[in-house]
């Protein structure tokens, strides 16, 4: 059977239609009432699952993080993460409305105690960012708690993902694989759809997909065709709106373009290479079969100059079998135009 997980009654791998994320993040700046907007407009678009960030500064980040600027911003990380994190009231009245809607909530824990607080949330799974794939005790302390886990890959080599991959093993987690490029936004040749192939290989148990940051849907359309189960890219309902990841955020009607697509995509992909049993009515006029081009006489020999190939396929001698019947002795008359059968000759 080909690898599934299953978060809240949704089942997510090859056989089943792509998964499409809509992460929030912290694109609400610390507002609960934009996050429930963008909540809304997720909805509207069709989104299943809605993913947060959760962050604990104190826990998550030591006095240095204050002197580190990301290279999509212009102050310090802990300054942004002071300024966009919600507090636990407000982070769980944000899961409740998600709920709501019908909608899966999940997030992502950059820390032991944000971890905690979506254990007490209880979450149906968690969402681990690149950063921490090889946080190791962080990973630890997660897989403790038996939730499906959504790990993102970036920046990571396959020797590091295998470190994470054991860990979640090792607590029979089901687990899935995103390959991810940690650039704000990243350049179309910096995507490596290849890469992503490449993890799969290496670990061809788990389901996997793309969490992407490019500027438009291509990059997750193209990584459908390669398999992925699993799309995410960060959200917003208004691309007009401030904060570092609103450039490369999807909004409400990329959102429903990349479902919509990403369903048709999943559902091109495989097959054999053979006629489909639907083609039928198409052979029926497109293909050719062995037909008289002048009256022929009882005992005359078939040449191409009294035979040859024409549509409709409907005939018993199809045009790969000319040959076949070239040299033989007509049995009966023929009038012209007539297709060819088995027994009209020896």
């Amino acid at each position: 059977m080909k690898p599934y997980i299953e978060i809240a009654g949704r089942k997510i791998g090859p056989d089943f239609p792509p998964l499409v994320i809509a992460e929030i993040g912290i694109n609400h700046e610390g507002s609960l009432a934009v996050a429930k907007e963008m909540v809304d407009a997720a909805y509207r678009a069709g989104v299943e699952v809605i993913k947060h960030q959760t962050h604990i500064v104190e826990d998550e980040m030591s006095g240095a993080a204050k002197k580190v600027i990301p290279g999509n911003a212009d102050v310090s990380i802990y300054e942004i993460m002071e300024r966009c994190s919600l507090n636990e009231a407000d982070e769980l009245e944000l899961k409740n409305y998600v709920e709501s809607k019908g909608m899966i909530f999940i997030s992502t824990p950059f820390s032991r105690a944000a971890a905690e607080r979506l254990q007490k949330f209880d979450v149906p799974a968690y969402k681990i960012g690149s950063g921490e794939c090889n946080n190791y005790p962080l990973l630890e302390h997660i897989a403790s708690f038996g939730k499906p886990v959504i790990l993102s890959t970036g920046m990571n080599t396959i020797e590091s993902i295998a470190k994470a991959v054991a860990i979640f093993d090792s607590h029979n987690i089901p687990l899935a694989l995103l390959h991810t490029t940690n650039l704000y936004p990243t350049p179309i040749h910096l995507v490596r759809l290849g890469a992503m192939i490449e993890m799969h290989n290496a670990f061809s148990d788990k389901v996997f997909g793309l969490s992407d940051h490019t500027l438009n849907n291509n990059a997750c359309l193209g990584a459908v065709a390669l398999g992925a189960s699993i799309l995410e890219r960060h959200f917003t309902d208004n691309m007009n709106r401030t904060g570092p990841d609103i450039i490369c955020s999807m909004d409400e009607q990329n959102a429903a373009a990349l479902i919509e697509s990403s369903n048709e995509i999943w559902q091109m992909r495989g097959g054999t290479k053979a006629p489909a049993k639907e083609e039928q009515v198409t052979i029926d006029f497109a293909f050719a079969t062995v037909c008289t081009i002048t009256n022929i006489k009882q005992g005359e020999v078939f040449t191409k100059e009294n035979i040859w190939v024409k549509r409709p396929g409907t005939g018993t001698i199809l045009a790969e079998q000319f040959n076949a019947v070239l040299g033989k002795i007509a049995v009966k008359d023929i009038e012209n135009d007539e297709q060819l059968d088995w027994t009209d000759f020896e």
